[in-house]
Formats: C-alpha cells, sequence, structure tokens
C-alpha cells in the first residue's frame, strides 16, 4: 500500500481494549458498554478486505499478478490500489493504459468489477491515495470547503462510472510528510463528512487506511470524528519495524517482545495498536486488522548473530519477483525457505516468525501467525482483516496450498471461536505477550473465550468486592480479580509471571513490584 515508514518514534500508552483486553478501572464500564460486541452482531465469518497492488501485472515470470489470478471468493471486499488526486479536487489515473480500455489499454478496472459476475456477494471498492501520491495534495483539498465537495461529488460519480461499490481513502498521512500539522488532523474529519453525505445519497461505501500505531495515529487523526463518517477502518498494523532502523525487528508482531524496554519499543505491535484505536473511540466493529502478506528484510552486521534486534546494517536483498530492497513478499519468503534452505525460526514473545540465511535476515507473517492474529480479530471482537497484498501470497502454491496465507485467514475467521459471554465484565486479560489463564462458568449454549473468568457471586473469603477495578491478590502476586459491583471475577496469570498494577496486565516478575 506504500504503507512504510509510518513506525518513527512512537509514544507508549497503557493498552485498552474493548471487553476483551486491558483496560483501566475507570474506563472499563464506559468502554465495554459502548464497544460489547459479539460475532453474531454482524455479518459471519468477518470481513476479508483485499488490496490488490495492480502494478504486479508488471511483475516477471512467476511473480505477475493479473486480475486473472484473482479468486474472488477468498475476499469479501477487494480493493483497486491506486487512483491519485489532483488538487484541483478530481480523481487522477495513475496507469491510463492498465487501468482502462481506451487507446487499447489493457482495461485492469473493467476487468476488476467484473469479479462480482462470478461472485454476485463481493464488493470492491478504489483506494486513493498511498504512500507515493504523499500529503500535500490530500491537504490542498481538505482546506478547501468547495474542493472537498469537488472531490466528494467526482469520487462518488466515478465509482459509478466504473463500477466500484466505494472509494477507500488512503492518505499517508494527514499533519505528516508535507502535509499541514495544523490543520490536516480536523480537515480530514470535514473530508469525510463531505464524501460519506455524498456516498450514502448514492448508496456507496466509505472506508479508509490509516496509520495503526499511536504516535503517527495521534499526529494523524481524530479517531473518533473520522470513525463517524466510515463504514470501516483498515488499521495498517504493519511496517512497524524494519530497515531503516538499526537492529531486526518483527514487521508486525502481536505483541511486545522482550527486547521492547522503552515505552516507544513496546507501542510497536499490534496489540498496543488496537487497544489505542478503542480507547480513542474508534468502534472494535468497524475495525479491520491490516495483516501483512510480505516481510521487512535485513542485511546482518554479523552473520552469527541472527535474533530478534540482532546488528543491521541496512535493507536485505531485493527478492526475485517484487525488485524491492528491504521488502520481501510472502511468496518469495517461501520459496527461500523450501528451496534455498533458509533457516526458520519462530519469536514466542511476539507471536511471529522470522528466517535468515548466511547475512540476510526477514520477519514476516506465516499460516501459524495469521491463524494467532485471526483468533486475535475475534477476541477483540473486530470487523474483519485487511490483507496487503493479495498478488504477494503463495497464490501459485508453489510452496504447498495455493494462497496459504489467504486461505488460512479465511478458515481462521469462517469457524467462530466466540459467541457470547455471560457477562459484560472482561473475559480475558491481554497481556503485550502472554495470555493469562483462569476458568469460567458460562450457560448452556455459550462457548468461553480462551481465557475467561471465574465468577464468584458468593462469599469469596478474605477478598470482597467493594468497588469496580482490578485488584492484585495480597498474599500472591500471580493472582488478580476483576470487582463488577459485588461479583469477584478471579484470574490466574500464566506461571512464573505477575500481575503488573502499573499496567493491569500480567508481566515478568522483574518489573512488577511486588
Amino acid at each position: 500500500m506504500g504503507h512504510m515508514f509510518y513506525g518513527f518514534g512512537r509514544t507508549f500508552t497503557l493498552a485498552s481494549v474493548s471487553n476483551n483486553g486491558v483496560l483501566p478501572v475507570l474506563e472499563f464500564q464506559d468502554l465495554a458498554q459502548k464497544n460489547q460486541v459479539t460475532l453474531q452482531s454482524r455479518f459471519a465469518p468477518g470481513n476479508i478486505v483485499c488490496y490488490y497492488g495492480t502494478w504486479a501485472t508488471y511483475r516477471n515470470g512467476a511473480g505477475r499478478f493479473a486480475v486473472e489470478h484473482i479468486d474472488p471468493f477468498l475476499c469479501t471486499h477487494l480493493i483497486y490500489a491506486f487512483v491519485g488526486i489532483h488538487q484541483n479536487g478530481t480523481i487522477s489515473i495513475l496507469d491510463p493504459w492498465l487501468d482502462l480500455e481506451d487507446n487499447w489499454g489493457l482495461g485492469t478496472m473493467r476487468k476488476f468489477n467484473d469479479l462480482k459476475l462470478v461472485n454476485p456477494k463481493l464488493k470492491t471498492l478504489v483506494a486513493i491515495g498511498g504512500w507515493n501520491e504523499g500529503s500535500l495534495k490530500f491537504s490542498t483539498v481538505a482546506q478547501s470547503p468547495a474542493l472537498r465537495l469537488r472531490l466528494a461529488k467526482d469520487a462518488a460519480k466515478f465509482c459509478e462510472r466504473m463500477g466500484f461499490d466505494g472509494l477507500d481513502v488512503d492518505w499517508e498521512y494527514p499533519g505528516q510528510r508535507d502535509g499541514d500539522p495544523s490543520v490536516d488532523r480536523e480537515n480530514f474529519v470535514e473530508l469525510l463528512l463531505d464524501l460519506k453525505q455524498e456516498f450514502s445519497n448514492r448508496g456507496l461505501l466509505l472506508t479508509a487506511a490509516v496509520a495503526a500505531a499511536e504516535n503517527s495515529a495521534a499526529i494523524s487523526y481524530n479517531i473518533s470524528g473520522i470513525s463517524t463518517h466510515l463504514d470501516f477502518i483498515n488499521l495498517i498494523a504493519y511496517d512497524l519495524h524494519g530497515p531503516w532502523e538499526s537492529v531486526t525487528g518483527q514487521n508486525a508482531p502481536l505483541y511486545a517482545g522482550l527486547n521492547d524496554k522503552t515505552e516507544v519499543q513496546r507501542q510497536l505491535n499490534v496489540q498496543a495498536s488496537v487497544s489505542y484505536w478503542i480507547r480513542q473511540g474508534a468502534p472494535a466493529e468497524k475495525l479491520n486488522l491490516g495483516v501483512a502478506f510480505y516481510g521487512r528484510s535485513f542485511t546482518l552486521r554479523n552473520a552469527g548473530d541472527n535474533g530478534i534486534g540482532a546488528p543491521a546494517g541496512g535493507p536485505g536483498r531485493a527478492g526475485p519477483y517484487t525488485y524491492e530492497s528491504g521488502f520481501l513478499g510472502y511468496n518469495e519468503i517461501c520459496e527461500k525457505l523450501q528451496f534455498e534452505k533458509w533457516n526458520h525460526c519462530w519469536d514466542n514473545e511476539q507471536q511471529a516468525p522470522y528466517a535468515y540465511s548466511a547475512n540476510q535476515w526477514v520477519g514476516y507473517d506465516d499460516p501459524e501467525s495469521i491463524t494467532l492474529k485471526a483468533n486475535f480479530i475475534k477476541r477483540y471482537g473486530l470487523a474483519g482483516a485487511m490483507v496487503w497484498s493479495i498478488e504477494t501470497d503463495d497464490f501459485h502454491g508453489k510452496c504447498g496450498e495455493r494462497f496459504a496465507l489467504l486461505s488460512t485467514l479465511n478458515k481462521g475467521l469462517e469457524h467462530d471461536e466466540v459467541t457470547s459471554t455471560t457477562t459484560n465484565a472482561p473475559t480475558t486479560i491481554s497481556t503485550s505477550t502472554h495470555h493469562p489463564e483462569s476458568t469460567t462458568t458460562t450457560e448452556e449454549g455459550t462457548t468461553s473465550i480462551w481465557a475467561s473468568t471465574s465468577t464468584t457471586t458468593e462469599d469469596p473469603g478474605p477478598i470482597k468486592c467493594v468497588e469496580t477495578g482490578y485488584f492484585r491478590d495480597p498474599e500472591d502476586c500471580s493472582k488478580f480479580y476483576f470487582c463488577e459491583g459485588a461479583t469477584l471475577h478471579s484470574f490466574q496469570c500464566p506461571a512464573g509471571l505477575y500481575f503488573d498494577l502499573s499496567i493491569l496486565s500480567c508481566n515478568y516478575p522483574e518489573r512488577v513490584e511486588c
């Protein structure tokens, strides 16, 4: 998506999510009531929103990916990337020969939208912007009420004329790069308001792709404001580490790792990002978690030092299909593992794989980590997943199943592991790296989440509820409780961890005052 390099210098805040995650005590009741969702409250299996980077048509050999390679049944929504924006508030066609049929062009847009003839349930959108389009032109249009209205009308007419069901706004990023930090944040809300009014009148969808991590999102977005006008929000929860850094790191870690010791470092993971967006007012049921079908690669300074946090001297070598240093598609990575015998490792703390060979290193997602992210989506009650991007999956099946990652995501979201819970209390406490274990009592016909509560309504002995909130056991630092009125919910941290009152989460003993 051109979604790169927004992973610099974020600040850290305590994670808080809707009913299934870590919540500051004072915010729990309000957020839980506001964001309480179950999978039955939206269509199953949830969104699978797939971006198609159309320039893959020009790739060589087995890397070439054209519209005919798309399986229209593996995504609920397909997004065509990209069209541009003129400073006069109109749509810009970036590659007329590829996109259109004029002058013997390939007509990729028409072919893309014709996929709905194969799968009538499929929705197609067109993305405007992307990394290469910059921020200045969006900023210029968003500052002018007249230009905002012009863009709204032009974009809506473009969607109707070309057969798209909606528009995905990919402004990277309001108030950053060559944008205007003094006004972009609020003008983006106004731009989306004007777009939404025009698009709603025509029955069109309006979505946006947004920076996920707090330090970038805090600059760019009035989150509650933009959420009001969007049908769903695609969180760019990847490019959290990459070869712009001096040490190796995971592209899209699910949780923080042992090397993440500073507040900034502990912000650069999926859980912290999703928690921030929900705490700032984004409804969980509008959030699609971005999942990367590629990895970020590094060149090691010392081939013998090849773990997470190993010194790196720049980007890894370009792959044979994508031709971009510091970037490898999953199709390129799996071939290196299978045919070049790269070493495969699993990062248990961050729940993601990495691989290396000699001085080349890559952090990425594979079917195992994709499954964990699908489970995360269901636990947090999110709308579904967003994929960047389908053309770097193993779409030929050279390493096994065709579309291995996309198929895994479908399987993970199709088989609901969550239905409902018996109370509005949090049925799980999630942490940066570990999931506490607990017992549960559920009504017949419900399914408990992986870490649910043990609810006690009778006299619990020395532990009594006097106010709503989280409390640690005075005798055992590995035990903690959540009081909801007079009802006590008990939890047990995993072996070797203590409950940390400063972050309301299980943590390593050396980091906990106990």
